[in-house]
């Protein structure tokens, strides 16, 4: 099973997709995909479809959900295992003019019961009860065994944790490549297409503040590599949707200052500080302040002070 949530919501078996379309079926994959190999709780999964007001059947209801996936997985499963090994009939010899793979697909598709019962009732059996060890019952829950496939956010926890060891060891090229790896794998928002209750909305805040972490350390080692001329363009969109991100605004400004720029890093500050005092009511950190300091009276050497533990101020996108 491959499962894909840093963007769009894809959940394949053996390749073949088993995102269900409708909102609530989807809300239920996406939080036992986020888990995969995890017991999710029933009251979780009500409480994300529900909140605090599930209807009398919320429970029949749900059920009725993990049989439509469970229905999805199966047809996945018998789509694999009913594919022939040998050339369908109206297939060619290599050399010949085979049957196109869409077209294959939409005749596996088609299959009508004789012609399973012709194939024998095994395939569709088998498929049935490993649907149910794909997606398995537990005494208080549901689990999506995801049988060792790929899984994005694994992906990306493991590059980014390769890069953040990286910088650690002062090996700034390969923090950089590694973390942009990690910073690759996403497409778009976190579920994109999925409708979040409080649960959902939890887990994509983690993991939005997961990528800021390796974004954040990702621009860190490309100062450290001398590229601040290329930051430039990406740290102008990032400070305008991160108001209040301190560490962003001095990457910024050192960037700008290490350009030439210092007048415009000086500005950078002064919005950012208007910002937090306006917003806020708060002063910049006095790592910032040190760093404005530098700016107004070294050269564009400066390098930027080390981020203290809770430094940086609260995440507000603009808009």
């Amino acid at each position: 099973m491959d499962i894909d949530v840093l963007g769009a919501l894809q959940v394949r078996v053996h390749g073949i997709s088993i995102t269900p379309t409708a909102p609530k079926p989807r809300q239920v994959l996406a939080l036992l995909a986020l888990h995969a190999d995890q017991v999710v709780p029933v009251g979780s999964l009500i409480g994300e479809l529900w909140a605090d007001s599930p209807p009398r059947s919320a429970r029949t209801t749900l059920q009725t959900y993990v049989l439509q996936l469970r229905e999805r997985i199966a047809r996945a499963l018998a789509h694999d295992s009913t594919a022939p090994d040998a050339p369908a009939p109206g297939a060619t010899a290599r050399g010949g003019t085979a049957q196109s793979g869409a077209a294959r697909d939409t005749a596996q598709h088609r299959l009508t019961g004789g012609q399973l019962a012709h194939r024998g009732a095994q395939p569709h059996g088998a498929a049935a009860r490993c649907a149910k060890e794909v997606l398995v019952t537990t005494p208080n829950g549901y689990r999506l065994c995801a049988g060792g496939g790929r899984s994005d956010v694994r992906e990306f926890e493991r590059l980014a944790g390769t890069g953040y060891r990286a910088m650690d060891a002062g090996d700034f090229a390969g923090a950089a490549r590694q973390l942009g790896q990690a910073l690759g794998l996403f497409s778009g928002a976190v579920l994109a297409d999925v409708r979040a209750g409080v649960l959902l909305e939890m887990e994509i805040r983690r993991l939005e503040e997961s990528r800021l972490c390796a974004l954040d350390q990702r621009i860190e080692a490309d100062l450290r590599l001398g590229r601040h001329r290329e930051l430039l363009s990406e740290l102008t969109v990032l400070v305008s949707r991160y108001r209040t991100h301190e560490s962003l605004h001095g990457q910024f400004m050192l960037a700008l200052h290490r350009s030439g720029r210092r007048g415009e890093a000086l500005e950078v500050y002064q919005r950012l500080r208007s910002t937090l005092v306006k917003d806020l009511g708060l002063e910049p950190s006095a790592g910032l302040r040190r760093l404005q300091h530098s700016i107004l009276t070294t050269g564009p050497d400066t390098r930027l002070p080390a981020p203290r533990p809770g430094g940086d101020t609260p995440l507000v996108p603009a808009g």
